[in-house]
């Protein structure tokens, strides 16, 4: 989820955190300073510009980056041909690898990847997969804001999303960088939850049987999408699951009575955080980027792209 060029100061990590708590995929791309930049028409007319997307195709990101596609050639001075290549692994990571180290940095490759990679530095600086500094990319924005959803067994013992401050919730996880996983990491960074999160399931949906099966007694869905429900939907209204809290910015309409996660953090003075490009990135390219605006939200491009 996270797009947006950011600067994250030691002070506003946990506001950092909580701000993310909501989201989808990300479009980033870097671009280095150069002495004697182009005009950004000029630099765009006739060129083919590269755009990674971290995952397999036939899935949700490689659709909404088809559908990006068009709107981004058609709005961007120049009018350059997109090509699309996947790039998956990691959630999203070995394509945030490759755009970081390798690709270049002058705006004719961006790509996006999944709403963890921003932030999956910053919940373990330990972890030797993300290559890249994040705060470096020039995010461009999101195709959307997905709402995620805190289930748990009814058999648990856990009601509310306060208890969850006293007592331990066992949930299933897929990759450290997947959101079932990074969503209960970062509430229990930002806001003293204690989740235990066990990792290695192969997808959501296994994921899923696992609280299903009794495995585990909760988890974190990175969304309420209608595959989440057609699987979730019929144990709500059997009784054997409850919807604890919903994660996101804005609550989903089909769920009016069920908490937001930020609820959690009203006692907080500030849960935003700044927005701005880094100090490196070219003042034309990037923000034609976002000035493209073929959907209303954020989208992202490689750290050294001229704004």
């Amino acid at each position: 989820m996270l797009g947006w060029g950011m600067a994250v100061s030691r002070r506003s990590r946990r506001d950092f955190g909580i701000t993310a708590l909501g989201g989808a995929a990300a479009i980033f791309a870097l671009v280095s300073v150069s002495a004697h930049a182009e005009p950004v028409e000029e630099f765009f007319s006739g060129r083919q510009i590269k755009f990674v997307v971290g995952s397999a195709g036939g899935g949700g990101y490689e659709s909404y980056s088809r559908l990006l596609i068009p709107y981004l050639s058609r709005h961007l001075p120049g009018h350059p041909l997109f090509v699309l290549q996947e790039m998956p692994g990691a959630a999203g990571m070995v394509a945030a690898n490759y755009l970081y180290n390798i690709a270049r940095h002058d705006g004719s490759e961006i790509g996006m990847v999944g709403r963890g990679v921003g932030i999956e530095p910053l919940l373990d600086p330990k972890d030797r997969g993300p290559r890249y500094v994040a705060a470096k990319f020039n995010w461009i924005g999101t195709p959307q804001q997905e709402v995620g959803l805190v289930l748990v067994r009814s058999s648990s013992p856990i009601a509310t999303m306060q208890e969850l401050k006293t007592h331990e919730l066992i949930v299933s996880g897929t990759t450290s960088a997947a959101a079932p996983s990074y969503y209960p990491r970062l509430m229990n960074r930002a806001l003293g939850t204690r989740f235990k999160v066990v990792e290695g399931y192969k997808s959501s949906q296994e994921a899923l049987l696992a609280l299903e099966r009794g495995e585990v007694d909760g988890h974190c869905s990175g969304s309420s999408s209608a595959t989440l429900r057609a699987r979730m939907e019929p144990l709500v209204s059997a009784g054997k699951v409850e919807i604890l809290a919903q994660i996101g910015r804005e609550k989903d309409p089909d769920y009016p009575d069920i908490p937001l996660i930020l609820d959690l953090a009203a006692a907080l003075a500030d849960r935003s955080w700044s927005l701005r490009s880094p100090s490196k990135s070219w003042p034309g390219r990037s923000w034609r980027l976002r000035e493209s605006r073929p959907i209303g939200s954020r989208r992202c491009a490689t750290p050294s792209t001229p704004p």
